[in-house]
């Protein structure tokens, strides 16, 4: 075959190729930067259902969980959403408020969530339990309640509630357990708190470089360092108080001009293919247990003698005041 004739064939099939790639509908999933980092699940989510959709599934990451509702109430009607992924229990009722929430199809699923779910609009895919996070070879006496935590010289790292679920996920753990009280810890915690993150990443990782002596992060964190690292010297410590119950959500924009597809996302969300890739990855217990039951590392973790959630409707009334309470701790 000459060039004169090849050339032409070449630019035909590419011509099919990109007339095929455009007749794919795109599915945009909003979510957290974490989410959708090369460690996170997103990548192995994004091919998994990539797979049997016959679509092109777009995650954008604006940040952590508070800007991504941020973001979309922001956007409004316009916005580019198809589904959002990583929202948790204390922004559900805010965000159904927005009345830019659909309720999703009917699932068929069986929750190993330690808390009934039946909620129309948001379909959980992950729980854990907030907790601090230090290193068994450099912390000798671990804190057993915030009390303690505040009278020690430890220097945490926390999160922004702002803009972070992990944050606001601490205010209202520091409201569940100590109602109108809750104040006074802040005003004990402040000199304990050697710097504030916008997200959890960047937190974690000031504690790895050994800025901060805890970490507000999960009872689950420490199986990731046994997995990844072969290191067990990082642990949670237990609070007598009661750990706070974090179930991470996804939904579907009422505005989706791809309803069914989104559909089919969140009863993907609730399989196995998404299901199995959550411990390994997001390092959260998943919404549905695996078959297989959970990886070995998960074994041996602390598990709370209390769950402490506050309701929807509590959490988001509550959000504000105590989200002044704690910065006027800090602002002393």
């Amino acid at each position: 075959m000459t060039t004169k004739f090849f050339l032409p064939m070449i630019a035909g099939v590419l011509a099919a190729n990109m007339v095929a790639a455009e007749d794919k509908p795109v599915l945009t999933v909003y979510t957290y930067d974490s989410f959708v980092a090369e460690w996170g699940p997103g990548p192995a989510i994004e091919a998994a259902f990539e797979a049997t959709c016959a679509c092109d599934l777009q995650f954008v990451a604006p940040g952590d969980a508070g800007a991504l509702l941020s973001r979309i109430l922001l956007e409004g009607k316009d916005t580019k959403a198809d589904v959002v992924l990583g929202l948790d229990n204390n922004l559900t009722a805010k965000a159904a408020a927005s009345g830019l929430f659909a309720p999703h199809a009917a699932l068929d699923v069986t929750y190993g969530l330690p808390v009934a779910w039946n909620d129309p609009i948001f379909v959980p895919y992950d729980w854990g339990y907030f907790a601090f996070v230090y290193d068994k070879t450099k912390v000798r006496e671990v804190p057993t309640d915030f009390t303690a935590l505040a009278t020690s010289d430890l220097k945490i790292a926390i999160q922004d509630p702002r803009s972070s679920s992990p944050g606001l996920g601490l205010l209202m753990w520091v409201k569940a357990a100590y109602g109108d009280k809750a104040a006074e810890i802040w005003a004990d915690l402040a000199d304990n708190i050697v710097t504030v993150t916008p997200g959890w990443s960047e937190a974690y990782g000031l504690f790895l470089k050994g800025e901060a002596d805890m970490v507000l992060s999960y009872t689950t964190s420490p199986a990731y360092h046994i997995f990844a690292e072969k290191d067990d010297t990082k642990a949670a410590a237990a609070f007598s108080e009661g750990h706070y119950l974090q179930v991470e959500v996804a939904a579907k924009l009422g505005t989706t001009p791809q309803g069914d597809l989104a559909d089919q996302f969140l009863a993907f969300v609730t399989g196995p293919e998404f299901q199995g890739v959550i411990p390994e990855t997001n390092w959260m217990y998943p919404a549905v247990t695996p078959a297989d039951g959970l990886p070995a590392e998960f074994e041996g973790l602390i598990q709370p003698a209390k769950a402490l959630m506050l309701p929807a409707g509590e959490a988001d009334a509550l959000r504000e005041s105590a989200t002044e309470e704690w910065r006027a701790a800090l602002a002393k």
